[in-house]
């Protein structure tokens, strides 16, 4: 029988045997498969047994579903393959020692383009809501050894942004003020010429 054990530190050992056709993966109670990380979705992912197959199915996450580091929507999850939902990696229990991810195998391969950026964490969390979480650096980019994006400067000094509002409501206080100081002139030439008469 297929079981799926959490490989991150703090959960390691933690199993779920898949025995039923479909079982649901998140961070609220109502899945059959909770894992309570920030990084999971509240609803995350569907495994569905297929014959001999374990289809893994990726219910729009925030932080999204992998097979081997490979972003999926719907795949066949193998035995030696890591799966990971967040930040957190499963593998397939097939009876052999459970220690960590399979280390990377190395071919030589045509230079990639370099990944497209995490989106940035939101800067307030809600109780309860998937937080964003970035992968940090990848693999292709420590083998580039640390190249920069074309156009990156790290000594251009940053503008503060102008605020047009703000500029506004100065020159309009300033015009009412004129207008007001005006006013108070003007009534009292009217008040002193009236007294002189």
């Amino acid at each position: 029988m297929a079981k799926l054990v959490i490989l991150n530190q703090g959960m390691t050992g933690r199993t779920m045997e898949l025995t039923v056709e479909r079982t649901t993966v998140g961070r609220v109670e109502e899945n059959t498969f909770q894992i309570g990380d920030a990084s999971v979705s509240s609803r995350h992912a569907e495994i569905l047994l297929r014959g001999t197959d374990i289809v893994v199915r990726d219910l729009n996450s925030t932080n999204g579903t992998f097979i081997n580091n490979e972003k999926i929507t719907e795949s066949v999850l193998k035995p030696g393959q890591t799966l990971r939902f967040g930040q957190v990696e499963l593998k397939i229990d097939d009876g052999k020692p459970v220690g960590g991810p399979a280390a990377p195998t190395y071919a030589p391969t045509a230079p990639s383009p370099a990944p497209a950026p995490a989106p940035a964490p939101p800067k307030r969390q809600s109780e309860g809501s998937t937080m964003v979480m970035s992968r940090g650096v990848s693999l292709t980019d420590l083998e580039q050894g640390g190249t920069r994006a074309p156009g990156f400067d790290t000594n251009t000094v940053f503008s503060k942004k102008k605020n047009k509002v703000n500029t506004y409501f100065i020159i309009g206080g300033v015009v009412v003020g004129l207008v007001i100081v005006g006013l108070i002139i003007y009534a009292l030439k009217q008040v002193n010429s009236g007294v002189h008469q």
